[in-house]
């Protein structure tokens, strides 16, 4: 125990344990970053971030035997030939789908913020008011203006680009120049904005350097260069992730302690301290046990991760999983329906076109249900759009060819592509929990995942069906389409809840600082402890939550409330 004695244990290096490390470190706790998978270092493990598709055996595809081998993972949009290292084979870790769930992980120092879409949009105070106010979740216990400050000081450190667009259903923030939109999509927002005086298509928001400041210079990051191949691990450090930023940032306080390759398999419930003492961790490699101590442990695991391990802590305390009093620990898991697409054409600007690999898209800020349920169903949807376009071989459906080769060296007609993220409704029934009999190589209990769509969800993609339609008629699209995906609840890659946060004990898990309820020396500040979807991407949340709760915990700890 004195050996394997910390401040702090974070339990994840993703983007929000790795702003825990940040944050502990910079705070000058001693912090042990546990991850369960290998090590990557920045710039030296991104091994295709300047391959040409010609450098790779398959031309950056997959082939058709490794789809099928692999098919939870095949269906990821990232995932391909150059960025499969970063990415879970369905084949080590397999789990239970009690309704078709596409689980999507990444396993290595620095998680899934290697692969991020890197979407970046604070909250309203909307997302806070609404659920509890339209009756669809419980009341969340902090506000919009609790959270504002973490916000910035996140955005000042990660670097976001985006316009100052003055939306109360969409606050500003600290914000780098935006990508500029191109002829047609400014074309685009000046007749939806005209049509429908209450919507407000936008430059989306990202973790983009388009102008590095002082504070990304001394990471060591530089611009962004538009090549859109984030995927691979960035040479430039020009998007955020951990890797680039907030885990070298901790390590140069000479207070982080990082070890890779570690399970976790459960925290530590001391019955006669009444409190949370360690981790238990299992060698990924050699299967070892050991066992580490700290006076604050951190979850940050991803979401269906941390519900597992806080299922498979149980104790005669907690005999249901840590601090599961409530009976909710894996239940009101919710996400983000992606269902919902469209294509259209557009006329004229054939004179027009655009530069480079823009990592971002228009947004438009939910419309639906803002100030009062107006709708037949609950929560709200956003757009994504853009135009773009595409060779005109593929176009005018030219043959493979010389012709076909020859059509692809111009530009065909503009085109226009929608999507929608929608929130969806946290429900009991929407839970995950731990099978009775399937372990893994690491004796750990396999997940199961019970996680379906309603009929609040099909309401709501009809909706944006019709909306998106009659929006891209009036601004002079024409041959308008639409498609339904299809895809599995998780292929969002934006699973949240489980461990939510609430006012009262007896029906949520974790309090207004992301402490347990019944062990408050533990904190989760991962997707788990949302207590609902929102409509905007989550990651910037999950941040600003975390640093705002190692804040707290460290005050704690100096009040001498926790020891």
């Amino acid at each position: 125990m004195n050996t394997h004695q910390y401040d702090a244990i974070v339990i994840g290096s993703g983007i929000s344990g790795g702003w825990a490390a940040k944050e502990f470190c910079e705070k000058g706790l001693k912090t042990l970053v546990l991850e369960r998978g290998r090590d990557v270092q920045h710039l030296k493990d991104y091994p295709t971030m300047t391959s040409a598709p010609w450098e790779m055996p398959h031309r950056n595809q997959i082939p058709i035997a490794q789809k099928q081998a692999e098919p939870v993972v095949s269906r990821c949009y990232a995932f391909k030939e150059d960025t499969q290292h970063f990415f879970v084979k369905d084949s080590e870790h397999p789990y239970v789908q009690d309704k078709p769930f596409d689980w999507i992980r990444g396993y290595q120092v620095g998680g899934k913020s290697l692969i991020w879409a890197r979407q970046t949009q604070r909250w309203s105070r909307y997302e806070f008011e609404r659920p509890a106010r339209d009756g669809y979740a419980i009341e969340w216990p902090i506000s919009y203006q609790d959270l504002a400050p973490w916000y910035s000081h996140v955005e000042r450190f990660v670097g976001i680009s985006g316009n100052y667009d003055g939306l109360e259903t969409l606050p500003d923030g600290e914000f780098l120049p935006a990508w500029e939109l191109n002829c047609v999509e400014k074309e685009l927002q000046k007749r939806i904005k005209e049509a429908y005086p209450d919507r407000d298509p936008i430059g989306g928001r990202c973790a983009h350097l388009t102008k590095p400041k002082e504070i990304h210079l001394a990471q060591g990051r530089g611009q962004c260069m538009a090549r859109n191949q984030c995927y691979r691990g960035c040479p430039f450090g020009g998007y955020f992730s951990s890797n680039s930023g907030t885990l070298p940032y901790a390590a140069k306080t000479g207070n982080l302690t990082l070890r890779p390759d570690s399970v976790v398999h459960s925290l530590i419930w001391d019955t006669e301290k009444e409190k949370v003492t360690g981790v238990r961790v299992i060698d990924r490699i050699t299967k070892e046990a050991r066992e580490y101590f700290a006076k604050f442990i951190f979850l940050n695991a991803a979401t269906l991760n941390t519900n597992l391990i806080l299922l498979n802590s149980t104790s005669s305390r907690f005999p249901n999983g840590l601090g599961n009093d409530s009976g909710v620990l894996g239940k009101y898991v919710a996400f983000h329906n992606y269902r919902g697409s469209m294509g259209a054409s557009f006329e004229g600007f054939e004179d027009g076109y655009y530069f480079g690999r823009r990592p971002t898209t228009m947004m438009m800020p939910n419309f639906r249900n803002v100030k009062k349920q107006d709708m037949d169903f609950q929560g709200g949807y956003m757009p994504f759009f853009n135009a773009a376009r595409p060779g005109a071989g593929h176009a005018l459906d030219v043959p493979l060819g010389k012709e076909f080769k020859e059509a692809n060296t111009v530009p065909g007609p503009w085109q226009v592509w929608m999507m929608m993220q929608g929130e969806t409704v946290p429900k009991e029934s929407n839970q995950v929990s731990l099978s009775a009999d399937q372990k893994d190589e690491w004796d750990m209990p396999l997940l199961k995942i019970d996680v379906g769509y309603d009929e609040n969800d099909e309401k709501m993609l009809a909706d944006f069906y019709a909306q998106g339609q009659e929006m891209l008629a009036a601004a002079g699209c024409t041959n308008i389409r639409t498609s339904d995906s299809g895809q599995n609840p998780g292929l969002d890659i934006h699973e949240m809840g489980g461990v939510r946060m609430g006012k009262d004990p007896k029906t949520s898990m974790l309090n207004g600082n992301n402490q347990l309820h019944h062990a408050p020396n533990v904190f989760v500040t991962d997707g788990a402890s949302m207590t609902s979807t929102g409509v905007q991407n989550p990651s910037l949340t999950f941040m600003a939550l975390t640093a705002r709760a190692v804040d707290y915990a460290v005050k704690q700890l100096k009040r001498g409330e926790i020891a």
